[in-house]
């Protein structure tokens, strides 16, 4: 961590934004508390309020409401307050009632006083505070540093130690997962992750701190690649004007001695349909924008770009400004970043050309000629513009795409296109471009982070999208979510193989189960043979196949002989027809077909691959040296955006992304997790402010109630026999006089639960949560 600066003074007291002050410790504890009568209730507006029983016929309890009247509600409706005693509660596996509105609750009373990390059992719960609390500084630094997590309160600091310190324990590469909807704040999260490593795991060798202070700390380097890497990977969505649209897995590694050795960067799934199409509130990547602000002098007249956005179609689709950001001190910021990330003058105006012949491209017009099939340029100037850019002829560039050579059997021969087949192919020339453009630029900037120290384990922090359900749900959120669930599935198998290593320590009896079993049926829907994506491969590959004959091909396989494929429900006024709905672990989604066939081709021109391999752009012929096109080749099935697959057929879209996804899930099965979910408290960036409804619908979907459900199968609720004998024994006079405490507690425990409802181990009784007569 950089050192304070004198002249401002030393880092504020964060005591406020970390613990539970007395003085809020005293008004809790005055709340008045009945645990018989009082109950959480639905509530519209403020999710749950604390109600009174009155009364019970039957199955129905007459509950009193806090604003007067009354409700009727059944009895398995009841969710039990907890005692004051619990308020504000650190870890919210502790709870003495674990339900749905006590975790809102809890999350609640801490957010509103500034507490944002809490903690549920595994998870760390991070809701955005929408302003900068004082808690990442030095000082904060040093009160987590080798500090055990039950020593401190709940921060990601702390999550980032307990992993340093398990590395360095158990010599075992770990990983941090976090995941969140779009603005939860997933990427400042993990810039605070990183910083924390920088800070505690610096060398102290004097050699490599002057390489430090000549190339810059690693968590400066790292600083270094945000601007490249977010102007071209983040743009602004409906809920967050700087959202990362792709996941990011970043490596710190370590030396023998536990200090930093380097660091690289895996990206995965850039939303490449953004480059070519937007939403009207959203907009495609910041550093469209941010050429054509002309901020740095010459890039827009070398790009041969006009002084209007609007010119461009391909980046013009939706919202074209930010509220407060300004595109041209945004592009300043990019442009020293290349600089001091080591591009040549040569490499980023050739970054620039790219990205500027992929506006251009979206101005190429194409009209049908007469009756034929055959399509002709319909005006040649911005081809020409891109031809120029790219480094090769305009006319031949033209003819590429109008007349591509194809390969039948040993020859080649022209095949004709038509207006839209020359459209398609040139979107999804546009995308691949950009995209592998994207690509280079992660691989250059870690060449930056390469300091050639030995590496021995790693750290990884995993910055990926959370599920999430929007009216229009395509491909890209298929992929999503599908990638959600194959982590919910890790997590449930982590989770719940810890805690019946728990209950055999405990001399336990019981059965294994593994409750990553229970997301494996929606998972084998998508993956397994002539599962979704099979089936969408397998169209894909048929030159007559339609969206139509691609949805009539899934309910066949799987309308009515699957739990988890279902009928989507009918679409509310303006809403786009969905063609199928998966039921997740988090929420049923309808998903829309529309395109995907040929979004999941996204076949690219060989002729014109050909023909910008042979350019004079050096950047073009780097990102396509690994696309054989039609000179055969290297395979390109890792997810690069090639045409071959291993086998040689075809790579589709979604089998690059079964591939990284698969990379991604050995890799992660390779290591020690630790989860952090990130959390939108309101959707107006107000501090303070909890929308009910939002927060449970994240909670539900970032897989925090699924890890409270497993917990509550076991036997959650532990004691030590100390501890149980001296709460307890008024329940059962009989144990007063017995000095082994074990004994006592069974003696208590056989009084008043039945012999399901608790487990008793060497040295803690385990207790199964849905029945709570102690308390």
């Amino acid at each position: 961590m950089p050192a304070v600066r004198k002249d401002v003074g030393p880092d504020p007291d964060p005591t406020e934004y970390l613990f539970v002050s007395l003085e809020m410790k005293r008004q809790d504890q005055t709340k008045p508390y009945d645990g018989k009568t009082m109950t959480w209730i639905a509530d519209e507006k403020e999710g749950f309020v604390i109600g009174n029983i009155k009364g019970t016929k039957g199955d129905l309890v007459t509950v009193a409401l806090p604003g007067g009247g009354e409700k009727t509600i059944k009895k398995d409706q009841i969710q039990q307050v907890n005692p004051p005693k619990y308020e504000k509660c650190e870890d919210m596996s502790n709870l003495t009632y674990l339900n749905d509105a006590s975790v809102l609750h809890n999350l609640r009373e801490r957010y509103v006083n500034k507490l944002i990390y809490t903690y549920s059992g595994l998870f760390c719960v991070a809701i955005n505070p929408y302003k900068r609390y004082p808690i990442y500084t030095n000082r904060v630094v040093q009160i987590y540093k080798g500090r055990r997590r039950n020593e401190v309160p709940p921060h990601i600091f702390a999550i980032s130690d307990g992993a340093y310190s398990d590395m360095l324990t158990n010599h075992e590469n770990q990983s941090m997962l976090i995941t969140g909807e779009s603005g939860a704040g997933k990427t400042e999260n993990t810039k605070k992750v990183i910083s924390y490593f920088a800070g505690v795991a610096a060398s102290t060798k004097k050699s490599d701190q002057a390489a430090t202070e000549k190339k810059g700390s690693l968590e400066d380097q790292i600083v270094q690649t945000n601007p490249v890497l977010e102007a071209f990977g983040n743009a602004k969505t409906v809920r967050n004007d700087n959202s990362s649209r792709f996941g990011k897995f970043i490596r710190i590694h370590f030396g023998n001695s536990g200090k930093l050795a380097g660091a690289d960067i895996e990206s995965y799934l850039l939303e490449k349909a953004r480059v070519i199409a937007q939403q009207s509130l959203e907009r495609s990547y910041h550093i469209f924008y941010q050429m054509m602000s002309g901020a740095v002098p010459g890039v827009k007249e070398m790009c041969l770009l006009s002084n209007d956005i609007r010119d461009y179609h391909n980046v013009a689709q939706g919202k074209l400004t930010i509220p407060n950001v300004d595109d041209g001190e945004e592009f300043a910021f990019t442009d020293k970043a290349f600089d001091i990330l080591g591009f040549t003058q040569q490499e980023k105006d050739n970054v620039y050309k790219v990205t500027a012949a992929v506006m251009h491209m979206g101005e190429m017009k194409f009209k049908q000629r007469g009756r034929e099939e055959q399509a002709e340029a319909d005006g040649t100037v911005e081809g020409e513009r891109v031809a120029t850019l790219m480094g090769v002829d305009a006319q031949q560039f033209y003819m590429n795409f109008l007349k591509p050579r194809i390969k039948v059997g040993n020859e080649f021969v022209t095949q004709g296109r038509n207006k839209d087949q020359c459209s398609y192919s040139i979107g999804a020339m546009s995308k691949a471009i950009f995209d592998r453009t994207f690509k280079f630029l992660v691989k250059k900037c870690n060449e930056t982070l390469e300091t050639g120290q030995k590496r021995v384990q790693f750290i990884g922090v995993l910055d990926i999208a959370g599920f999430e359900i929007f009216d229009f749900n395509g491909f890209e959120q298929l992929c999503i979510n599908f990638t959600n669930e194959k982590l919910q599935q890790f997590f449930n198998h982590h989770m719940f193989v810890l805690e019946q290593e728990e209950y055999k320590r405990e001399g336990i009896d019981w059965e294994f189960v593994d409750f990553g079993m229970d997301l494996q049926a929606c998972i084998e829907l998508m993956e397994k043979p002539m599962g979704v994506l099979s089936i969408l491969e397998e169209e894909s590959m048929f030159p007559k196949a339609t969206d139509k004959t691609f949805a009539d091909k899934l309910n066949a396989n799987h309308l009515g002989k699957s739990n988890h494929f279902i009928k989507p429900k009918p679409p509310k006024p303006g809403q786009s027809e969905a063609h199928f709905a998966i039921v997740h672990y988090a929420g049923t989604v309808a998903y829309n077909i529309t395109g995907w066939l040929e979004k999941n081709k996204d076949p690219l021109n060989d002729t014109v691959v050909d023909q910008l391999k042979k350019g004079t752009n050096a950047l073009v012929v780097e990102i396509f040296s690994d696309h054989p096109g039609q000179s055969g080749g290297p395979s390109d099935a890792g997810g690069k955006g090639g045409r071959k697959g291993k086998s040689g057929s075809m790579a589709t879209v979604s089998s690059s992304y079964r591939e990284q996804l698969n990379g991604l899930m050995k890799t992660l099965h390779s290591t020690q997790p630790h989860f952090i979910r990130c959390i939108i408290p309101n959707e107006f960036k107000q501090t303070g402010v909890i929308d009910a409804h939002l927060v449970m619908h994240q909670l539900t979907c970032n897989g925090v109630l699924e890890g409270i459900r497993i917990c509550r199968k076991g036997f959650p609720n532990r004691m030590l026999y100390p501890d149980f004998k001296h709460r307890y024994l008024i329940l059962n006079a009989s144990a007063k006089g017995m000095t082994e405490e074990k004994k006592a507690a069974s003696t208590i425990l056989e009084a008043c639960l039945t012999s399901e409802q608790y487990r008793i181990g060497h040295t803690k009784v385990n207790e199964h949560p849905p029945s709570h007569p102690f308390r």
